[in-house]
């Protein structure tokens, strides 16, 4: 099959021509005759979406992950891992047990990467969205019963709590990639969490401690730390513009974009739920009933428009929609574009608007 594009994202360079897909793999770039104007670029990857067109992820079931994935595919996304926001303890099971079972299918629709799990061990000082009352502290034997009931694969945690050093350790033994977000750590606390393993920094400049010149707190130190991926919601709400670009400048192959997305992406403004708490949209913007954000509308194919708007080129912001997320949750065959590799393949046009989706050559959208 060929995909009828102008120029492919290979490895991180543009070769001009046609790319052709073969049962599954990528068969060959830089074909003759091309049609100018599109583009193939590695398939997006969501590290961190709450829902989508009308699906809740902590409410979902089998057919709701369906109908998310296929909207997701129509915004170029070919891979996502949903996020559970802070509940009542014993509300996890359920919810990881239906992540589970859709992991387990194979319909050519976006991949599910396993579960984010946002909470419940945040700071109280910082808890946007989550209710205060779901917050407790870092608990370890409670955090490796979550594990063992389902696929977690991600946990944001505030590292400044009692014992929460200590569970990053143990998360990160585990293989669950630990990202530090809702937190008053300082600069100090910071260091110390990302050099016991935590290695991601939940959405950059929202719900955590503020930057001051001598004390940069955890998104300071986080922009900096070569270990360290700092993902955004770039969406012009979450962040102004100049915002994301001096964020992206900072971390250039570190920057990755999340969408936070709610059920109400892809969505008439209205009444919506986040879990437990409900929430309205207006002026493309989700919160709470106190004026509070709570997660997003953005989809991650306006992500990368958005940062490429504010000064990124197309390349840098394929890499932060795809690239970046998919080393972060250490996925090798995603986030890349090469012959004889896993043909997850975003097409985009000369306004950057997705086209096509390809998940492991299937036409996904």
């Amino acid at each position: 099959m060929r995909l009828g594009v102008g120029a492919a994202l290979v490895d991180g360079r543009l070769v001009e021509g046609d790319v052709e897909v073969e049962e599954g793999v990528i068969a060959a770039v830089g074909l003759g005759p091309s049609w100018p104007g599109s583009v193939a670029v590695p398939g997006f990857v969501d590290a961190h979406i709450n829902g989508v067109a009308g699906v809740d992820f902590l409410t979902a079931d089998a057919d709701g992950y369906r109908e998310a994935a296929q909207a997701l595919a129509a915004t170029g996304v070919v891979a996502f891992q949903p996020t559970f926001i802070s509940s009542p303890v014993e509300a996890y099971a359920g919810p990881l047990a239906a992540a589970a079972e859709a992991m387990a299918g194979d319909d050519g629709l976006p991949r599910i990467l396993g579960v984010h799990l946002e909470g419940p061990f945040l700071s109280p000082e910082w808890p946007g969205a989550h209710d205060p009352s779901h917050l407790i502290e870092p608990d370890l034997a409670l955090a490796d019963e979550l594990c063992d009931l389902g696929p977690v694969t991600t946990v944001t945690l505030a590292p400044e709590l009692p014992g929460a050093l200590q569970l990053i350790e143990q998360l990160a033994a585990r293989g669950v990639v630990v990202a530090c977000g809702h937190s008053d750590a300082d600069a100090k606390q910071a260091r110390k969490a990302f050099s016991r393993g935590a290695t991601a920094m939940t959405h950059l400049h929202n719900a955590h401690r503020r930057w001051a010149p001598r004390d940069p707190g955890i998104g300071g130190v986080a922009l900096i730390d070569p270990g360290v991926t700092v993902q955004m919601i770039v969406d012009g709400v979450h962040q102004a513009p100049e915002t994301a670009r001096g964020a992206h400048l900072a971390a250039r192959g570190r920057f990755c974009l999340v969408t936070d997305a709610v059920e109400a992406a892809l969505q008439k403004p209205g009444a919506y739920m986040m879990g437990d708490r409900q929430i309205t949209v207006k002026n493309g913007a989700a919160r709470l009933a106190d004026g509070r954000l709570a997660g997003s509308v953005l989809t991650m194919d306006q992500g990368v428009r958005n940062l490429v708007a504010g000064g990124a080129t197309v390349l840098e912001a394929v890499h932060a929609a795809s690239t970046a997320p998919a080393r972060l949750l250490g996925h090798d065959d995603l986030g890349v574009l090469r012959v004889g590799g896993p043909a997850h393949v975003t097409v985009l046009d000369d306004k950057l608007k997705v086209v096509r989706t390809l998940v492991g050559g299937a036409v996904a959208a």
